[in-house]
C-alpha cells in the first residue's frame, strides 16, 4: 500500500433525485423515487416505459450558449456537476498547481444522442451535412476533456469505458494517480445520457429493463425484491473531488470520507451475465479490503450495485457472502438504485458519493422499494427506511457488462469534529 492517503473533498451531482448534493442525499435517505414515466422520447414503442430523468436541467443557463451548443448532453451534465464539485471543494486555480490536478471521467455510452441525431441527418440529407462537431460531441472522452478545459486541469486526463463500472474505474484510477504522486487533486466520476431510442430500444431487446411497473414508475426499481424484473435506465452525472490527505488538511478542506482501498477484477465468463456465485465480484471486494487494510469484521455497510435484475441481485448477494463469510449476516446492505435508477456509467460515482455521506452523517440509505426479498436474497438490505448507524468502514461495488468488477473501500474520516 502507498503511504499517501486519499480523501473526498468535493461533491457535485445532477441526478433523477436531485441537482444538488443536499437534495440528492435527502431524497435517497427519505426513499423518494426520481423514477418517472419516460418523456424525453416517446415511450409507447418500448416494452419498458419508465426512466430516471434529470429534471430542470438548463445547459444554456448553467454553461452558456456556446458550451450548450457544442457538447452532447452527457458532457453538459458532467461539466455542470464538475463545476458544482469544484466549488464545493473550496479549491481554485490560485490555490493549486494546475499541473497537479487531473481529470478522469467515465461513461458507458458517451454521446449517444449526438450519434443518433447525426446519423439521421446523414441518412436523410447526405453525409456532407454531418456536423463538424459530430466526433468531438460523440466520443466518450470528451467529458473529461471539457472538464479539464473548464478547470484548467493539466494533470492526468482520460476516460474509462467499462459499461456500468465506468465511474468506479475512474475513481479507482484517480486514487492510483494520487498514490503514485502523479497528482495531488483528481476530479473524477461519471456521466451518462442514455435516454435515446437506440439505448432504450437496445436494452429492451436484451430484456434487461423493467417492464412490469410502467403505470407505477416509483415501484419499478426493486433491488433484491421477489418482484424485480429488470433495471430502470437513468441518466445523470456525479463528480467527486479527490485529494491527497496532507494537501487537503493543509488548506483546511472539508473532508467527507477517506477512500482507503480499491479492488478490480474480471469475471472472464460472459459478455452480460455475472460469474456464477459472484466469484468475480467477491475477488474485487477482497482486493479492496486488503488494499485498505480492513478485516472482514471491520465492514459495517455495503452499498451494493443492486440493479433489480434477477441475475445481478442473487449473484451479488452470493459475492458478499463469499467475501465476508459469516460476517455478511451482521452488516447492512442497500441499493440506492431503488430511488435513482441505474445511471449506467455514472452510477458507481453516485453510489460512492452516497456512501461517503452515509459515513459522514451516520445514516444508511434504504433499499426503498424492498417489500418481499427474493429467493436467495437473505441479507439485511435496510428495507424501506433509512437507518441511523455509526458506520466506520463501508464498501461500494459496481459491476459492468463484459465482466468488469470494481469495489471501493471507504472509511469515516477520523478528523471529523
Amino acid at each position: 500500500m502507498s503511504d499517501k492517503r486519499v480523501v473526498v473533498t468535493g461533491l457535485g451531482v445532477f441526478s433523477p433525485i436531485g441537482n444538488t448534493v443536499s437534495e440528492a442525499w435527502e431524497n435517497a435517505v427519505a426513499g423518494n423515487s426520481g423514477i418517472v414515466r419516460l418523456s424525453m422520447i416517446d415511450p409507447e414503442p418500448f416494452t419498458s416505459q419508465v426512466a430516471g430523468q434529470v429534471k430542470d436541467f438548463d445547459p444554456v443557463e448553467l454553461l452558456g450558449p456556446r458550451n450548450a451548443r457544442r457538447n452532447d448532453r452527457y458532457t453538459q451534465l458532467a461539466m455542470a456537476a464538475a463545476e458544482q464539485a469544484w466549488a464545493d471543494s473550496g479549491l481554485s486555480e490560485a490555490s493549486v498547481d494546475p499541473e497537479r490536478v487531473g481529470v478522469i471521467i467515465g461513461s458507458g455510452v458517451g454521446g449517444m444522442d449526438t450519434f443518433e441525431k447525426q446519423h439521421n441527418i446523414a441518412m436523410n440529407r447526405g453525409p456532407g451535412r454531418i456536423s463538424s462537431l459530430f466526433v468531438p460531441m460523440m466520443i466518450s472522452n470528451m467529458a473529461a476533456g471539457q472538464v479539464a478545459i473548464d478547470l484548467n486541469a493539466k494533470g492526468p486526463n482520460f476516460a474509462t469505458v467499462t459499461a456500468c463500472a465506468s465511474s468506479s474505474h475512474a475513481i479507482a484510477s484517480s486514487v492510483d494517480a494520487i498514490r503514485l504522486g502523479r497528482a495531488e487533486v483528481m476530479v473524477t466520476g461519471g456521466s451518462e445520457a442514455p435516454l435515446t431510442m437506440m439505448s432504450v430500444g437496445g436494452f429492451c431487446s436484451m430484456k434487461a429493463l423493467c417492464t412490469t411497473f410502467n403505470d407505477q414508475p416509483w415501484k419499478a426499481s426493486r433491488p433484491f425484491d421477489r418482484d424485480r424484473s429488470g433495471f430502470v435506465i437513468a441518466e445523470g452525472a456525479c463528480i467527486i473531488v479527490l485529494e491527497e490527505l496532507s494537501h487537503a488538511e493543509a488548506r483546511g478542506a472539508h473532508i467527507f470520507a477517506e477512500i482507503s482501498g480499491i479492488g478490480m477484477s474480471c469475471d472472464a465468463h460472459h459478455i452480460t451475465a455475472p460469474a456464477p456465485g459472484g466469484e468475480g465480484c467477491a475477488r474485487a471486494i477482497r482486493m479492496a479490503m486488503d488494499d485498505a487494510g480492513m478485516a472482514v469484521s471491520d465492514i459495517d455497510y455495503v452499498n451494493a450495485h443492486g440493479t433489480s435484475t434477477q441475475l445481478n441481485d442473487i449473484n451479488e448477494t452470493d459475492a458478499i457472502k463469499v467475501a465476508l463469510g459469516n460476517h455478511a449476516k451482521k452488516i447492512m446492505v442497500s441499493s440506492t438504485k431503488s430511488t435513482h435508477g441505474h445511471m449506467l456509467g455514472a452510477t458507481g460515482a453516485m453510489e460512492i458519493m452516497l456512501t461517503s455521506l452515509a459515513l459522514k452523517n451516520g445514516l444508511v440509505p434504504p433499499t426503498s422499494t424492498l417489500e418481499n426479498p427474493g429467493e436467495g436474497c437473505d441479507l439485511d438490505y435496510v428495507p424501506k427506511t433509512a437507518r441511523e448507524a455509526d458506520i466506520q468502514c463501508a464498501l461500494s461495488s459496481s459491476l459492468g457488462f463484459g465482466g468488469h468488477n470494481v469495489c471501493i473501500a471507504l472509511r469515516k474520516y477520523k478528523g471529523d469534529s
